[in-house]
């Protein structure tokens, strides 16, 4: 926890009778990371915020004065931007557009259009012939991957719904090359999530580089963008490990040459990476048992309001914030920490170690900012939402 947070938290656990919980959101934290990684970026780079991963409000208008734009993967986010982002340059990816959402994209003039396949393109030449609008766009490629190690969540280098084959490729190239409404400004790639090494994601981006390079000289193509896409990973098992952003972008020239002298910009297009160190989901314990040799927290709330331990596989990182009259319940054991829900899937970690624990004190699980309220089955037996607390300055 940062000293913010931690003082806040002290706070409202003085103040609360009720069983608590909620998000809470650094937004100091958050300004200060995207300014450190939008500072860290080479020349020729661009940074856009991938609002999946987190499109509340008060997250996209901090970040706002910081990123380059902002990328939607469906009309209501395309909304959404619009209104919370007004004036920033956005762009449409993701794959099953419908033809409303591109005729929305078209019409609020959106900077690049991620287009995903042949059929996607056709529809697009249409809808722009229709509104008698010019419309830029980058093919989504997926490419094989030659020699570079995968993560544990691939988006492309193998058989996936993602991007364009390269065998397509030709037949996307005379469809534009057709079309007086579609201006192809360049590829997108996301081959990959949760990247952690360094030196793989810069052998990565050579790879697309070299891939760009081969295509711009086989079909003399006149590009000017190359989004090299996300999934900057966050290591939730090893938090002081995360993927080395400032050693990435010190190197990244090296790679980057080539592309510099043929004035390529690279857009980088990150979620997780930006806005999960921001945030912290808070439990209050609300029972300890002990069942079949094992101990259980049962905190309130669960993964109904957090899935991202369930989502990722993992036990999510967290800290105890113990409240001072409590008589410790149980001391140096490990613990399985649950929520309220009827299914034994309901789980945040387990069989961690606790120094010492007993109802009414609190589960603070931090990595919390992304992928995590906004994925989560908020419904599902109707248990009330976690509040939301915004701290700034």
């Amino acid at each position: 926890m940062t000293p913010k947070v931690r003082e806040k938290l002290q706070q409202l656990q003085q103040q609360r009778s009720e069983p608590f919980c909620a998000y809470v959101y650094d937004l100091v934290a958050l300004r200060q990371h995207i300014h450190s990684m939008c500072h860290a970026l080479p020349a020729g780079c661009e940074l856009f915020y991938a609002a999946k991963a987190n499109p509340e409000a008060p997250i996209l208008r901090t970040l706002c004065e910081y990123v380059d734009g902002f990328e939607a993967a469906s009309g209501g986010e395309l909304n959404w931007l619009r209104e919370q982002a007004a004036g920033k340059p956005l762009i449409f990816g993701g794959p099953g557009k419908l033809q409303s959402e591109l005729r929305q994209a078209v019409q609020l003039g959106v900077d690049v259009i991620h287009v995903e396949s042949l059929t996607e393109l056709r529809r697009l030449q249409a809808i722009a012939l229709e509104e008698n609008r010019t419309v830029s766009v980058l093919l989504r490629m997926n490419i094989a991957l030659e020699g570079i190690g995968g993560t544990r969540l691939m988006m492309g280098g193998k058989p996936t719904p993602f991007g364009l084959d390269e065998h397509d490729l030709p037949a996307a190239l005379r469809e534009i090359a057709r079309s007086t409404h579609i201006n192809l400004r360049g590829f997108h790639f996301h081959l990959m999530s949760h990247q952690l090494d360094v030196d793989n994601h810069l052998q990565l981006i050579r790879l697309y580089l070299d891939k760009v390079r081969s295509w711009c000289e086989r079909w003399s193509l006149d590009i000017d963008l190359i989004n090299v896409g996300g999934g900057i990973g966050i290591n939730y098992l090893e938090p002081q490990h995360h993927f080395d952003w400032a050693c990435f972008c010190q190197r990244l020239p090296d790679v980057t040459q080539f592309s510099q002298a043929q004035g390529w910009t690279l857009r980088f297009e990150c979620g997780r990476y930006i806005a999960a160190a921001c945030g912290y989901y808070v439990m209050e314990v609300l029972d300890i048992k002990k069942n079949l040799g094992e101990w259980f927290a049962i905190g309130r709330g669960g993964t109904h309001h957090f899935r991202t331990p369930v989502a990722q596989s993992h036990n999510h990182p967290f800290s105890l914030l113990r409240r001072e009259q409590n008589a410790e319940w149980i001391k140096d054991e490990q613990v399985t920490l649950v929520g309220q829900l009827c299914t034994p899937k309901d789980v945040l970690a387990r069989q961690q170690p606790v120094v010492a624990l007993a109802p009414g004190d609190w589960l603070v699980f931090s990595l919390a900012g992304a992928y995590a309220w906004n994925i989560s089955h908020q419904n599902f037996l109707m248990h009330s939402p976690p509040e939301f607390i915004w701290l700034e300055n």
